[in-house]
């Protein structure tokens, strides 16, 4: 029995949108569970249960099986914004934080489609006045009201799996800017590689770094120790790598063998 199935039922909770999400978040820490468990957990008829999945499953949030359910594969779920919306969020505002004090007044930021990105994009009115640079539509929904940051947003194909847009005219545009910081984040990191799951991202997350003067890498420390398909960059091409507190002493190890500058966040 694990720990999951030993919790307690928890208080009902009024409403789809809201149970769904508990029942996400319950589903990305458990991995898997019956329907009959979800249903006694929160307080719900199987029917009910049934249709909460059914509405996750259109999503490409999970993966309804014959009795149960269990999350994504992992390329999928690294290719899903609002999966990756609900991981480790604790620490993603926490690199924010950090990221905000490397960022002045008056300077140009490129931020990329990531979910710690767009942390950091609910921060940056403080450093007001900015120019924000970005592709990822999380980001510009959290600075479009802002009065004292000039928005500029990077066309190109929109691709709402990661609610953000890539392509030629994305590159394009990208090529006659200059930041003066880019603020990315990566799907896993290998030995001292940086690597993303998607090709099309890896592109504009490339070609972000290129435009920029300065280059930040904010990446939560259970992505180390895995690879992707494809390679970003080495973490020596970035003037700044920022992880949580959490990373493993193997992990620090070999940072500290390579020389590779880094700052550990406290959660």
């Amino acid at each position: 029995m694990t720990s999951f199935e030993t919790q307690a039922p928890q208080p009902a909770i009024k409403g789809a949108s809201a149970r769904r999400k508990a029942m996400l978040d319950y589903l990305i820490q458990a991995g898997s569970a019956q329907v009959d468990e979800l249903a006694e957990r929160f307080g719900v008829s199987r029917m009910t249960v049934h249709r909460d999945l059914d509405a996750l499953s259109d999503q490409g949030m999970v993966n309804k099986q014959h009795g149960g359910v269990t999350t994504r594969s992992s390329s999928v779920f690294e290719s899903n914004f609002a999966l990756r919306s609900h991981i480790a969020t604790r620490e993603k505002q926490a690199l924010a934080r950090a990221a905000l004090e490397e960022i002045a007044s008056g300077e140009a930021v490129m931020l990329d489609d990531s979910t710690t990105a767009a942390e950091l994009a609910l921060l940056l009115p403080a450093r007001e006045p900015l120019t924000v640079i970005t592709n990822g539509l999380e980001s510009i929904d959290r600075l479009k009201a802002a009065s004292g940051i000039k928005l500029i947003t990077l066309g190109g194909d929109y691709q709402p799996r990661f609610n953000a847009t890539f392509g030629l005219l994305c590159e394009q545009t990208l090529a006659n800017l200059r930041a003066n910081v880019a603020v990315l984040s990566a799907s896993a990191i290998l030995g001292t590689t940086a690597y993303v799951q998607d090709p099309t991202v890896t592109q504009i997350k490339r070609a972000q770094m290129a435009a920029a003067e300065r280059r930040i890498l904010l990446v939560h420390s259970a992505k180390f120790g895995h690879g992707a398909l494809h390679r970003l960059a080495d973490l020596d091409e970035f003037d700044l790598v920022l992880i949580d507190e959490s990373l493993a002493a193997e992990h620090r190890t070999t940072l500290d063998e390579a020389e590779i500058r880094y700052r550990l966040i406290k959660a």
